[in-house]
């Protein structure tokens, strides 16, 4: 016989530390006490920030249904898969997630997500371009889902000056999917006492959310390069006046962060090398090569340096975006602490270009400068000191071209775009495949080392190669290179290719 017994009202949600998960699920229960039902939460913590998100469990059943018996329903401390009435996602990638462990049932869940997004440690922590393409997600949630809203919280929280939480709150009250009137909500809200008009403001902002259609995740889009100032306004007409229009705003892109990198010279030097590839690209192609060069150089010509790292630590708009990301009151101070831990190469690569080879070649040099630099310091550049020793450690730009790792950076460029330039003569495919193999090197210090050293291995094992295989060989040795840190992966693809040589 057919258990005719009423179910509780399940409830999954997925959020992020720092989200207000404990906080929404307090607001529900809440409500649900205030209004006749039996309530329970539960949750599992995740492992850590974004290695594993807590997942809440929230079950309700209405006392009216209890019986004359008065037994009370036995709750589930985890959500069931195929069982679940409500999953809320704290964050595009976790409605991913919920998705994935079967939390969300077509004829059943009603799916409330933000559409925003909170780059998980494996996206940060790529090599490469590590952050996932969701784009495809909201067309999969709203096939997933009985009911699907999404919009993105986050940006309705910051601008009623609330938090996420309060924001899905009015979502769910908007959705239909609790038995409880938008009035019962806002109570619940108004009886805890804390930030209620912030919270009650961003309540309205979800309720108003969720009326509209779910918001699709976007894939990313090159913005349109602006150039300010008159500096800027020549590097725009010399572009317009000598490069092919497909290449034209990348190159814009690059000569503007040249130019805020160095100085207008060196924006003109990168367009000088611009320009030199275009005459050997081929329209056919679209100019593909002339546009990949172009992102690829400027990011060669603004490499890191210990100058670059001063210099990018001590700007007003950085201590304006930490103060804002923990969300600092305009009388409150905040204090920013550095590490730094420059090794001899490091130090070697910001002295002038004899000296710096010198001490990189001497075993004794090197030996007694590693004395001083064996341990890592933190500088606070929140305080004057800290701040000068940075400051006017960054406006040695001025005398970054007679330094070390300068000229050293300038001869694998030349050396790169050389063999950019031979290859595009017989094998444009293979010369596309050079050209955006150069991001394997990257950063500075260890980083940069072992950037250089794939790169260099990965180009001197093509060569070994039948014409024909070149081009796939690199993009094969380009993607291994970038799959993981130790270089495992590298490694055995290399000795794959050079065996089959």
């Amino acid at each position: 016989m057919a258990d005719s017994r009423e179910r509780p009202i399940s409830i999954a949600m997925l959020a992020l530390g720092g989200q207000g998960g404990g906080v929404l699920t307090g607001w529900m229960v809440g409500t649900a006490e205030a209004n006749g039902y039996i309530a329970q939460s539960t949750y599992v913590a995740g492992v850590a920030q974004r290695t594993g998100a807590t997942v809440y469990c929230v079950e309700l059943f209405p006392k009216s249904s209890l019986g004359s018996s008065g037994q009370l329903p036995v709750f589930t401390p985890y959500p069931i898969p195929g069982d679940v009435d409500l999953v809320i996602a704290g964050e595009m990638a976790e409605t991913a997630r919920a998705i994935e462990k079967g939390f969300v049932t077509p004829n059943i869940s009603t799916l409330i997500a933000s559409s925003h997004r909170v780059y998980s440690m494996p996206e940060k922590e790529a090599l490469g371009d590590g952050i996932v393409d969701l784009s495809p997600l909201t067309e999969i949630a709203a096939k997933a889902s009985k009911n699907f809203i999404c919009f993105d919280m986050q940006a309705a929280a910051d601008a009623t000056g609330s938090i996420i939480s309060s924001v899905i709150l009015g979502a769910i009250a908007a959705s239909g999917a609790l038995p409880f009137a938008r009035e019962a909500f806002e109570e619940t809200i108004r009886q805890t006492g804390k930030a209620v008009e912030a919270n009650l403001r961003g309540f309205a902002a979800g309720f108003e959310g969720a009326a509209m259609p779910a918001a699709p995740v976007e894939a990313a889009v090159m913005e349109t390069a602006e150039a300010a100032g008159p500096n800027g306004q020549a590097l725009t007409k010399r572009i317009q006046q000598t490069l092919p229009p497909p290449a034209q705003n990348m190159a814009l892109h690059g000569a503007l962060r040249t130019l805020e990198y160095q100085d207008l010279r060196y924006a003109n030097q990168y367009l000088d090398k611009i320009e030199t590839m275009a005459g050997v690209d081929s329209a056919a192609g679209n100019y593909a090569l002339t546009t990949e060069v172009a992102r690829q150089l400027a990011l060669q010509m603004c490499y890191e340096d210990t100058i670059r790292v001063a210099d990018l630590k001590t700007r007003g708009a950085r201590f304006d975006r930490i103060r804002e990301h923990v969300a600092a009151a305009p009388d409150q101070p905040v204090h920013v602490i550095e590490y730094f831990h420059p090794r001899v190469e490091e130090i070697a690569d910001t002295l002038p270009a004899a000296l710096g080879e010198w001490l990189l070649k001497s075993h004794r040099a090197r030996g007694f400068a590693a004395r001083f630099f064996s341990k890592g310091r933190n500088i606070t550049t929140t305080n004057l000191s800290g701040f000068l020793i940075l400051h006017l450690l960054a406006k040695l730009r001025r005398l970054r071209r007679g330094t070390y790792r300068y000229g050293v950076q300038q001869q694998l460029i030349d050396d790169w775009l050389d063999r950019v330039t031979q290859a595009a003569q017989s094998d444009y495919d293979y010369a596309l495949s050079i050209a955006h193999c150069i991001e394997i090197v990257k950063g500075y210090g260890e980083t940069y080392e072992r950037g250089l050293n794939r790169y260099r291995a990965t180009l001197d094992s093509a060569c070994r190669l039948p014409d024909e295989r070149r081009g796939d060989a690199v993009r094969q040795l380009h993607r291994a290179a970038l799959a993981d840190e130790q270089g495992r992966v590298f490694a055995d693809a290399l000795a794959s290719l050079d065996a089959a040589a």
